[in-house]
C-alpha cells in the first residue's frame, strides 16, 4: 500500500499556478514555447523553461524537436496530461468565475 503522504508530490504539480496555466493552454493543439509565454501573462522565460521541463519529466506533455533552420519545439499533452486537465478544469473554471468576489474580498481586507 502507498503511503498518502506520497501524494504531495502530484499535488504539488496540481497546486502549481504554471503548470496548470501550461496544461489548459495545451488543452486543444501543440504550442510552441513562444506561443506559450504569450499566452501565459507573467510568466518569465526561465520559469516556463523550467514548468515545461518538470511536466515533461512527470510525464504530463511531451517535447517534439522538428530539425528546421530555426529548430521547431512543440508541446503536447499526453494521455495523461489529458487526465490532469479534464480534472483540474473545473478549478480553474472556479477560479475565473469567483475573480471578481476574490478581488473585492482582498480590497474590503485589505481596507480595514
Amino acid at each position: 500500500m502507498q503511503d498518502p503522504c506520497q501524494a504531495r508530490e502530484v499535488l504539488g504539480i496540481v497546486g502549481d499556478k504554471w503548470a496548470l496555466l501550461i496544461v489548459r493552454m495545451l488543452k486543444d493543439e501543440p504550442l510552441r514555447f513562444t506561443e506559450l509565454k504569450r499566452a501565459i501573462d507573467g510568466i518569465s522565460q526561465r520559469m516556463l523553461t523550467v514548468t515545461l521541463r518538470d511536466l515533461e519529466r512527470d510525464g504530463i506533455l511531451t517535447r517534439t524537436v522538428r530539425n528546421v533552420m530555426p529548430p521547431h519545439v512543440s508541446y503536447e499533452l499526453t494521455a495523461m496530461g489529458r487526465s490532469l486537465r479534464e480534472a483540474t478544469a473545473p478549478l480553474l473554471e472556479w477560479s475565473i468565475t469567483h475573480m471578481p468576489q476574490i478581488d473585492a474580498a482582498r480590497t474590503a481586507y485589505d481596507n480595514r
